[in-house]
């Protein structure tokens, strides 16, 4: 398993963002999430368990609260948070979130973490180019989707600002845009096929109590 060394920059507190529906959470995030925790010398990272993807259909999506509370069982006894914070800042894209996140906790510095598959899709989002420039990204390994993601136009645009592992958290220290491809042992597990294993696994997680792992805030079932 190759990844950076902590450098000067971690003391600065740097904390990662993995959006994404965790629908459900499962294995593959936690181990992503480990994996960068330890290579950029993160504090911590904040699943970001989105009310709503506008790439995905609505259909099969599991209310917010049983992905939340799904995110929080996988994410125990590790250092990372699973937090429906974008229901109550009521942001829709990921760039307006990322904006709301650094306003809320300005003595944070933040860094937006990601799966090749979503990098070879980035183009697609709204101001994506304003996305790189408002945190540092890094890219994680992820099957079948490396070729497309480093022949994707984001990648065109973004190659100027790469960054070897090990410059990462430096780099962003002096600005954005900054860029790193980070290599490990990829993890085929995916949410849809255990959606399709187990299309009742939301009927089924507890809910009662839940409270947002950053907010802090009552999260209830059926509320999106």
């Amino acid at each position: 398993m190759a990844g950076a060394r902590h450098g000067a920059g971690a003391s600065l507190k740097f904390t990662g963002l993995l959006g994404g529906s965790f629908n459900p959470a499962h294995g593959g995030h936690r181990r992503i999430s480990l994996f960068a925790h330890h290579a950029l010398g993160l504090v911590e990272v904040w699943w970001l368990v989105s009310p709503g993807n506008v790439l995905k259909p609505a259909k099969g999506m599991a209310p917010l609260a049983a992905r939340l509370a799904s995110a929080q069982a996988r994410a125990r006894n590790a250092p990372i948070r699973a937090t429906a914070i974008e229901r109550e800042l009521g942001t829709r894209f990921t760039i307006d979130t990322l904006r709301a996140i650094r306003r809320r906790y300005p003595k944070r510095r933040f860094i937006w973490l990601m799966g090749a598959d979503n990098l070879a899709q980035l183009h697609r989002w709204k101001d994506w180019r304003l996305i790189a420039r408002e945190m540092p990204i890094a890219v994680i390994a992820r099957p079948g989707y490396d070729g497309a993601a480093l022949a994707s136009p984001a990648m065109a645009w973004l190659r100027r600002w790469r960054q070897r592992p090990g410059q990462l958290v430096s780099g962003a220290v002096r600005g954005v845009p900054a860029l790193t491809i980070l290599r490990f042992d990829p993890d085929s597990r995916s949410a849809s096929a255990i959606r399709a294993a187990d299309p009742d696994w939301a009927d089924r997680i507890g809910t009662v109590g839940l409270r947002d792992g950053v907010t802090h805030r009552a999260v209830k079932r059926g509320k999106s």
